[in-house]
């Protein structure tokens, strides 16, 4: 039997610079930026509250359209999980890095008064603006010839 884990991260926080996105070879978007929180904390010998700020490399797969409105100072909801890699550096030498690999962003708080909402945005490349959400029809009920006794709970 397998063991079980978990590697989830929720953070809430504000990009330190502009998202950046760049493609891979096989034209994917890879957006990233980055993340950071605060730690506020009483210090015990001096009474004086402190702030500590982490800093979180974030990265976003797949959502080009996002990074227009990842912009510095913006305050943001990532919820994903954490993964360390391996690179070589210009020198050969072996470096580590950890990111936050996104699954879930939401922008917080009000957005810069010049920056544009998506309704007001064309599409990346596609020189036409995106489609508006449509209105999901309520789900219609269950036929009639289902019962309490087909649930099987």
């Amino acid at each position: 039997m397998a063991s079980r884990s978990v590697n989830k991260v929720i953070l809430i926080g504000h990009l330190g610079k502009d998202a950046e996105t760049r493609y891979t070879t096989g034209q994917v978007a890879r957006t990233t930026f980055p993340l950071a929180t605060n730690y506020r904390y009483k210090d015990p010998q001096t009474g004086e509250w402190k702030e500590e700020t982490e800093w979180h490399n974030v990265v976003l797969w797949r959502q080009e359209n996002l990074a227009n409105y990842l912009t510095k100072g913006q305050q943001v909801y990532v919820e994903g999980r954490i993964q360390t890699r391996a690179y070589e550096d210009r020198d050969g030498q072996k470096r580590y890095i950890t990111e936050i690999v996104a699954q879930n962003v939401v922008l917080l708080g009000a957005r810069a008064p010049d920056v544009p909402s998506p309704e007001e945005t064309t599409a990346p490349g596609t020189g036409r603006a995106p489609v508006k959400p449509q209105a999901v029809p309520p789900d219609e009920p269950f036929p009639e010839e289902i019962t309490d006794d087909d649930v099987p709970f």
